[in-house]
């Protein structure tokens, strides 16, 4: 084992996923774990198989398609939760199971209910049947943050020697200061020696997740869980991009220790995730925000325009930021030209049937917008591929409101070769447009929430609508994307795309659920 090279284990599609308002279907799932593998991640945690039957579909459709990284699924110290893993990544090129319990006092007490003999037998049996469906098995200490440590060595012993090959020290609630938690992996890593390799999965509640990964990094650690924008539960994750910038640009601290991210892939990951979950990053969120790499002091641009360096400590390149060209391409372009664009832009992978679809959306766009941005095209492309499973397509859309009016939406969609057309009134425009929807497809949305962001600047720019919406009680929320310079039109889109993303996960586990046991 090379022992300078930083194991990235990313859990955006399990821990990320558990963000409120951040659910994604299986197909977004798909889309994310192939952006994961392009962007040179070691490890992906799929999901945790045993939570759904929709986990499980995702977990064991990636496990498919994926080559290069290995797939991991999450499952408590519980049979059934392990025997669901096992076959939801069995189909993998490389594959682990993620096992765990918990190790502190207060989990042990009051969650658990178990002592430490209780805890340890059961760990042991956790990682010993894991071993029947992979070699490659992780066992977490949960609130290893807060746990004792004599208690998690005797417990490290027991599953190392049952077969554990890496063993993981969550700051399951974010407590820990990075020098606590730099001693605190500095001695565990000592103890385990060539047994097993060490990692840490910090959460942000005290906004030191990223600080006290890499404090565990200098003190031993050798592979560290992140996710993509830092997101997860509550104040989210250690964020992949921040952690693996911090080694790559402070050589004279992290010296030969390094990960095989490919870097320039960073911000095209960020911007998928970010446009499939709903959720942006902060404007100054480091490496990928929106202002990380802008000067608006003049001090700033005048001595960055001397020599880069002056103010920025990384390439924007480096993290795949190119300077924005604005628009080369034009209502004249043809296909060929288009599609070297996107290439360009890192779309590499995009199927004839997405390309058409894009492209022509592309030149409807050109005569409407005074200038097509390369965050425009990025934008058409990803919404072309979130929005492939069309049960309803939206074909045409008219609303009417005013002061003290009633507002009224008329929606035409197509369903199986025939345009159904119906109006309806509501109490704005938009629930009107949502009740003739309902109306028409015979399903009743409750609307869980609505975001509306611009893609560009100016009063042409195109609005990214994300809904998330709810068709029945017995399923979670489905998201759905809308694209357009009409914010309305974007907004029926929206709400459409979340009904056929409903029906499309639905039909799906209909047919698979004779894997659930």
């Amino acid at each position: 084992m090379d022992k300078n090279k930083i194991i990235v284990f990313d859990t955006t599609l399990r821990d990320g996923e558990q963000s409120p308002g951040c659910s994604m279907n299986t197909d977004e799932k798909l889309k994310v774990a192939l952006q994961l593998e392009k962007l040179g991640v070691d490890v992906i945690e799929a999901g945790f198989a045993a939570a759904s039957p929709g986990d499980f579909d995702a977990v064991s459709r990636i496990a498919q398609i994926i080559k290069n990284s290995s797939i991991c699924s999450l499952a408590r110290a519980i049979d059934n939760d392990i025997k669901q893993a096992g076959l939801a990544v069995a189909k993998a090129s490389k594959h682990r199971i993620h096992t765990f319990i918990a190790t502190s006092p207060i989990h042990m007490k009051y969650k658990l209910k178990m002592s430490e003999e209780e805890v340890i037998k059961r760990a042991i049996h956790a990682v010993q049947y894991a071993k029947t469906f992979v070699d490659d098995v992780e066992f977490s200490l949960e609130d290893a943050g807060r746990s004792e440590i004599s208690f998690m060595k005797e417990v490290m012993d027991a599953v190392i020697g049952a077969g554990a090959r890496t063993i993981n020290l969550p700051d399951t609630v974010g407590y820990r200061l990075p020098t606590e938690l730099g001693a605190m992996v500095k001695e565990l890593s000592a103890f385990a020696g060539d047994r097993a390799i060490i990692s840490v999965h910090n959460h942000n509640d005290l906004g030191l997740a990223t600080a006290n990964t890499l404090a565990a990094v200098l003190n031993g650690a050798r592979q560290i869980e992140v996710t993509i924008n830092g997101l997860g539960e509550r104040a989210g994750n250690s964020a992949l991009e921040e952690a693996v910038m911090a080694i790559k640009t402070r050589k004279d601290a992290f010296g030969d220790l390094y990960t095989t991210i490919n870097t320039p892939e960073i911000y095209a990951t960020s911007r998928l995730v970010a446009t499939i979950t709903g959720v942006e990053p902060q404007q100054n969120k480091a490496i990928v925000g929106k202002n990380a790499f802008s000067h608006e002091s003049g001090i700033h641009q005048d001595g960055v325009l001397k020599h880069q360096e002056t103010y920025e400590i990384m390439k924007p390149e480096d993290v795949g930021v190119f300077k924005e060209s604005t628009l080369i391409l034009g209502k004249h372009s043809g296909r060929a030209a288009f599609r070297d664009k996107i290439a360009h832009l890192g779309f590499d992978k995009v199927s004839d049937e997405e390309l058409n679809a894009a492209f022509e959306r592309f030149k409807l766009l050109a005569d409407k917008k005074k200038d097509v941005t390369d965050d425009d095209i990025r934008m058409l492309i990803t919404d072309e591929s979130l929005n492939q499973d069309k049960t309803y397509e939206l074909v045409g859309l008219q609303i009417s409101d005013c002061t003290a009016g009633v507002p009224t939406a008329a929606v035409a969609i197509k369903y199986k070769n025939e345009i159904i057309k119906d109006a309806a009134i509501g109490d704005g425009t938009m629930d009107a447009i949502f009740k003739t929807i309902d109306r028409l497809t015979g399903y009743n949305g409750e609307l869980k929430d609505y975001k509306v962001i611009s893609v560009t600047e100016g009063k042409d720019a195109l609005a990214k609508v994300t809904t998330r919406v709810s068709f029945d009680q017995t399923s979670p929320s489905f998201v759905g994307h809308g694209l357009s310079i009409d914010t309305m039109l974007a907004t029926a889109k929206a709400y459409l795309g979340a009904l056929n993303s409903y029906l499309s996960q639905k039909e799906r586990l209909s047919k698979n659920s004779e894997h659930q046991i």
